[in-house]
């Protein structure tokens, strides 16, 4: 009894063994190898930045593609490209590197607090509920949003001037930050040579007067660094200036001309003073 009993398992195990074997070549599902490599130089970031759920998503998307043209891993940049082109046989698709920039300037002292909100610290939250807790109501909240989603620690609320601040050399120009933020202040621009960046610091669109009414360091419209710029950088629409990265020359013009210093210059040397013409006297 005990032989028939062992034969019958064997038996019964082997016919077990074969149906799985066969159920799994028919449901096989392959995967091309080249995913794997592609997948082994990602910087395994997982931020979406490329558009893709994971690094894992952008690797098959590369794979599956004809072409490298409109993929591209922010966080690797340009030489992860060109292991990715090397392994599959593309060419390797190219882009500026950017980096995340907040367009506000609405510091303590130039939008001074009108009242106190005293809610769920989210922007999220505060932006469904009100405008702020100063008369600019694009203003930055400071509550955090985007430093919670930032997983490089590149982004920060400055306890000084209560608004986000980038830091560059840890930005990966993922975007996340810029998706996290309510009111759409947070812009990825081109890093620009020796990362030299011109940017207009605002986002309100209010009239020059009720602009400067709740923020002195807001745009107002004037015009003024739009008729100064020789290279069409530069436009003006919804009473806001808008500074274009990919014309724009970085000569500083506008810079200078900006009457409430709502456009920021970064990382430039400082500008030399103009020498005094000598008085001639007789």
């Amino acid at each position: 009894m005990i032989l028939i009993a062992v034969i019958s398992l064997g038996v019964i195990g082997a016919i077990g063994a074969i149906i799985l074997y066969l159920a799994s070549k028919k449901f096989e599902v392959y995967e091309d190898p080249r995913i794997a490599q592609v997948q082994e130089i990602l910087p395994a970031a997982n931020c979406g930045g490329c558009g893709y759920p994971g690094c894992s998503g952008f690797a098959t998307a590369c794979v599956n593609s004809d072409s490298l043209d409109g993929l591209f891993c922010p966080v690797g940049g340009s030489e992860v490209m060109g292991k990715v082109a090397g392994i599959l046989g593309k060419e390797a698709s190219s882009a500026d590197a950017t980096v995340a920039v907040v367009r506000c300037n609405g510091t303590c002292e130039a939008r001074p607090k009108i009242n106190q909100y005293d809610g769920v610290k989210s922007c999220a939250v505060a932006s469904s509920l009100y405008g702020g807790e100063t008369g600019c109501s694009f203003g930055c909240h400071g509550y955090g949003d985007c430093v919670t989603v930032c997983n490089f620690d590149a982004i920060f609320i400055n306890p000084v001037t209560g608004i986000a601040q980038v830091i560059e050399d840890k930005c990966t120009s993922c975007g996340a930050c810029v998706k996290a933020c309510p009111k759409n202040l947070i812009e990825l621009r081109k890093k620009g040579p020796k990362s030299r960046r011109i940017f207009v610091s605002c986002m309100n669109k209010d009239k020059g007067v009720i602009a400067k009414k709740a923020c002195t360091n807001a745009c107002i419209g004037c015009s003024l660094c739009f008729k100064e710029c020789a290279f069409d950088a530069i436009k003006i629409e919804n009473n806001l200036a808008y500074i274009d990265h990919n014309k724009c020359r970085l000569c500083r013009k506008c810079v200078d001309v900006c009457p409430t210093n709502a456009i920021h210059e970064l990382n430039f040397p400082p500008k030399k003073e103009k020498k005094a013409e000598a008085v001639v006297t007789e």
